[in-house]
């Protein structure tokens, strides 16, 4: 007998083998694709020593790169100016190889095998890529038979245990991903080259336009349109600065804690004796329950919060679920199984030199008793640590990301907090005031999860009718703040919370919005390309610009899963949505176009000119094809400023402290045959003799 294991990736494929051969897995290369084969241990006779009697039967174990195949229309569509984008929603898809090595690798040790085990991560991608790969197989091995090993980690137990109860595979599961696939192919590129067409900008230069990428856009956009149409409003606070019989000083502000007509405010002022009394203290404690446990959203969010970005933090837990630390990171679910051995976990990682001591407290509480949260799922449990790591062993962000689903674990079966909230009540010449402050009296979870903790906000020893001296009383103008801007853990939770995307896109969906020059920074701002493109989608075709047509879809495809619709049917629902769309769109591609490119022409104005106060833009020479910055004002005046000649070009409302020049982002794309990894962007002065730019080349 003869068995073939196929992974998603080789780090994968390499654990599985050690773990099931027991480190007695050799290495072996085929079109130089690493494959680890060994034979299984027999069953142990009844009395007799485990592994001592003959060998079983031979395994080879294989990991892929994701997905092997790709779909993609036929040749004859992909010549963007000959072919009209409508005629690719009903073009055939077809699925072409992207990763012709692994592929042959995959067919050679294929070819003899009695029995193939999908073991790739248990989602609607992994079983996709699983499918794929059979479907490969099946080409030079018609009748091989075909199981799963289900697991939501890469341990020990779990891995023998999933490879002692194999699954059939799940064919619905698939065809969920495989509808994505299609769906999200024929929305892009259809709606992709139609905008890129109509505004002339074709090459490196292309407008990106998704079923769901497209809609998060417009939320960026709308509440960037928030921000700037708000019109700030004054308003005034009155405190007052009180001095205690101890000789302590405080502020106390009005129980009015924003006063919107400013005499109001001064009359307050005009009542307030040279005394203050305490007429009140009150006291609340109030119990603070401990963290649900992480699903994928809460994760992302979470790490966001701690200075990783989405992309990066999911790239890192899938790289510490590879390696047996964590579990997967793909999940919904915020329940954990009756299941998980919690007190295992912790003993595990009693060893831990850095969280050893805070296992080992969650460990001594007289019940271990997990959170709840409100999404319950049996494909994979809450994301949780599952094996032990060191911080030397770890790089900076790995152990970042390592402690917190650690110490979110820790919390999740920790106690209550509570905290112990009091309100000093004083008067002043009849005018009330008051002094709130807040201490954790019992840290609880706090103490195993401490991001975001507030401090404790300590108020003066006071007791009831104390006389104050008040010091000196106190008016402040303020005004209206604009909404904030998202940050990405905010985009990513809002997201979830309208339907878009699911919690294996979502991340990739605002790491293609900075990679495509639509938005910068953290929080996020849209660049005038990107407003552009929003806008004009709100205005033309409303539909691709607002959450619910993509959240419908979304749904559909869950049914999928549930064997409720076919994929086909989705499919061609979907077709027949973005059909509608496109007629509507062709109708006005002329004037779409006109205000993407005035959007765009926008993006192009960097500052004013320090020498004559017209604008600076960005303008590529005619012979050279080189760009530089220069001044509208020309040939009357000839200021300019060189500029990098590759990246994307990001207009900042920002000035350098040193030259007072304008500043700008530059983000540089890596060339297609380097991979995905994009550069960091920097932000530079235009001005080259800038007193910062000394010593520098």
């Amino acid at each position: 007998m003869s068995k073939l294991i196929v992974c998603e990736k080789n780090i994968a494929a390499r654990r599985i083998a050690y773990i099931l051969s027991e480190g007695r897995a050799k290495l072996e290369r085929i079109h130089n694709v690493p494959v680890y084969v060994f034979h299984d241990l027999p069953a142990r006779p009844a009395g007799g020593p485990a592994g001592r009697h003959g060998r079983g039967e031979e395994v080879k174990c294989i990991g892929l790169k994701g997905h092997i195949l790709k779909v993609d229309f036929p040749a004859q569509y992909n010549n963007w100016q000959e072919i009209n984008p409508i005629k690719l929603i009903d073009a055939p898809i077809v699925k072409v190889p992207t990763q012709k090595s692994i592929l042959k690798a995959l067919q050679k040790v294929a070819k003899d095998a009695d029995i193939v085990v999908i073991s790739t991560d248990f989602d609607r991608e992994g079983e996709l890529i699983g499918i794929d790969a059979v479907n490969k197989i099946r080409e030079v091995n018609p009748n091989v038979k075909v199981k799963r090993a289900r697991f939501s980690s890469l341990t020990e137990s779990e891995i023998k245990g999933a490879f002692s109860n194999l699954e059939d595979v799940y064919i619905s599961l698939a065809q969920a991903g495989e509808a994505r696939q299609d769906i999200d192919l024929i929305w892009g590129a259809t709606l992709t080259r139609f905008l890129s067409l109509a505004s002339s900008r074709l090459g490196r230069q292309f407008l990106s336009v998704g079923r769901v990428q497209s809609p998060t856009l417009c939320l960026i956009a709308d509440r960037e349109k928030e921000r700037q149409e708000h019109k700030p409003k004054p308003y005034w606070l009155v405190k007052a600065l009180f001095e205690s019989p101890g000789s302590e000083q405080f502020i106390a502000l009005h129980k009015i804690e924003r006063f919107w007509d400013k005499r109001e405010a001064e009359a307050v002022l005009s009542r307030l004796g040279k005394m203050g009394k305490v007429v009140d203290i009150s006291t609340v404690r109030k119990r603070l329950k401990p963290p649900t446990p992480f699903n994928t959203t809460a994760f992302l969010s979470a790490a966001a919060f701690v200075g990783v970005s989405p992309s990066r933090a999911m790239r890192i837990a899938e790289n510490l679920y590879m390696e047996g630390l964590i579990s997967y990171p793909r999940v919904d679910n915020t329940v954990y199984p009756p299941s998980l051995n919690f007190e295992g976990i912790l003993k595990i990682l009693e060893g831990s030199p850095e969280l050893g001591n805070l296992a080992n407290l969650v460990l001594r509480q007289e019940k271990i008793i997990p959170t709840r949260g409100k999404t319950e799922a049996t494909d994979h449990p809450p994301i949780h640590p599952t094996g032990l790591a060191q911080r030397k062993d770890l790089k900076a962000q790995e152990w970042k990301i390592y402690e917190l689903v650690c110490r979110r674990f820790f919390g999740t079966l920790a106690l209550e907090a509570v905290v112990e909230s009091i309100r000093i009540d004083i008067e002043s010449g009849g005018e009330p005031f008051f002094v709130r402050g807040s201490t954790v009296v019992n840290e609880g979870w706090l103490k195993f999860y401490p991001y975001g903790r507030k401090k404790d906000e300590e108020v003066p020893t006071l007791k009831k009718g104390d006389e104050l001296k008040l010091v000196k009383p106190i008016l402040r103008k303020k005004e209206t703040q604009p909404p904030s801007r998202y940050s990405q853990g905010q985009l990513i939770q809002k997201m979830e919370a309208l339907g878009l995307g699911t919690k294996s896109t979502r991340h990739e969906i605002i790491k293609n919005l900075y990679d495509r020059g639509y938005i910068h920074g953290n929080p996020i701002v849209p660049t005038e390309m990107g407003l552009a493109v929003a806008e004009a989608l709100r205005r033309h075709a409303d539909t691709i610009s607002t959450p619910q047509m993509t959240a419908e879809l979304e749904k559909d495809m869950d049914a999928i899963v549930e064997g409720k619709v076919a994929r086909e049917s989705v499919v061609d629902r979907s077709r027949n949505i973005l059909a509608r769309i496109m007629l509507d769109l062709g109708r006005k591609r002329a004037v779409l176009a006109g205000e993407i490119r005035e959007g765009i022409r926008e993006d192009k104005i960097i500052g004013k000119c320090p020498r004559c106060g017209m604008d600076l833009k960005i303008i590529r020479a005619k012979k050279s094809k080189k760009r530089f910055i220069g001044c509208t004002g020309y040939p009357e005046c000839n200021m300019a400023y060189p500029l990098p000649q590759y990246g994307e070009i990001i207009t900042l409302d920002d000035v350098c402290e040193a030259c007072h020049s304008p500043k700008i982002k530059v983000i540089r794309r890596p060339p297609a045959s380097r991979g995905g990894k994009s550069p960091k962007p920097w932000v530079l002065c235009i001005d080259p003799n800038c007193p910062t730019k000394k010593g520098s080349d």
